[in-house]
């Protein structure tokens, strides 16, 4: 984390403060790359308190997390407790922004060559939720994605994950094949009882369709594990 510059009159409202030392006049002057984690989240932040400015709430929100990422992971309701609703909103807005610009790879339907393409694609948006997220990813001939799907979110089970759900969307697409795909929020790849479960029976309603299973990746943090990879499928 970059050491945070403090002002010459921390206490004071920002607008009073030395131009030099305003964070959205620092930005603009010389660069976001110049700015603390605090005076930027300042920056979404807009406004402070009657006692506290806006880089001191960023302050204080960066101490109790710890890290950036843990703040990223944080809910909109816990945000909204702690700066209101519409500081809330900027805050995580901005972190989906950075996730879905490190997903995108400047392609809107990349294709699909190993798990890798897909871990690297899938892993900034799913690495920090905080529940289990089951998604369809849909393939055309070229193994291009098409899109995905959120079929479930929490605790996983053969009951929810249906084939009709999973199978549904793909057949609507039309989609050629599919990659199935779900996080671990514990930080662990390695496939339970019921990963594999569910992965049986899809892939044999998949034989049924006519619509292929290509692999199911697990993703856990910065981790993933391949199915097809594995031998699992």
């Amino acid at each position: 984390m970059m050491r945070q510059q403090l002002p010459s009159d921390r206490f004071s409202s920002i607008p009073r403060w030395p131009a030099h030392e305003r964070p959205r006049e620092r930005l603009l002057k010389h660069g976001a790359e110049t700015l603390s984690d605090a005076e930027l989240l300042a920056i979404l932040i807009r406004s402070g308190t009657r006692k506290r400015t806006a880089v001191d709430l960023a302050r204080a929100l960066l101490a109790d997390c710890e890290t950036l990422g843990a703040l990223a992971s944080r809910s909109i309701e816990d945000l909204r407790q702690r700066l209101g609703t519409a500081k809330a909103a900027a805050v995580v807005a901005a972190f989906e922004l950075g996730r879905r610009s490190a997903a995108s790879h400047n392609a809107s339907n990349p294709r699909v060559h190993s798990p890798e393409d897909i871990a690297r694609r899938y892993i900034p948006l799913m690495r920090e939720l905080k529940k289990e997220q089951f998604r369809v990813v849909l393939l055309d001939s070229a193994n291009h994605i098409l899109r995905d799907v959120r079929i479930t979110e929490g605790i996983l089970n053969s009951s929810l994950v249906h084939p009709r759900e999973v199978f549904k969307p793909a057949i609507t697409e039309p989609a050629a094949a599919i990659i199935l795909l779900h996080n671990h929020p514990s930080g662990n790849p390695d496939p339970s009882g019921e990963d594999l479960q569910i992965t049986r029976q899809l892939v044999d309603a998949s034989k049924i369709i006519g619509i292929p299973v290509h692999d199911h990746i697990i993703i856990a943090g910065n981790t993933y594990t391949s199915f097809a990879e594995k031998g699992l499928l």
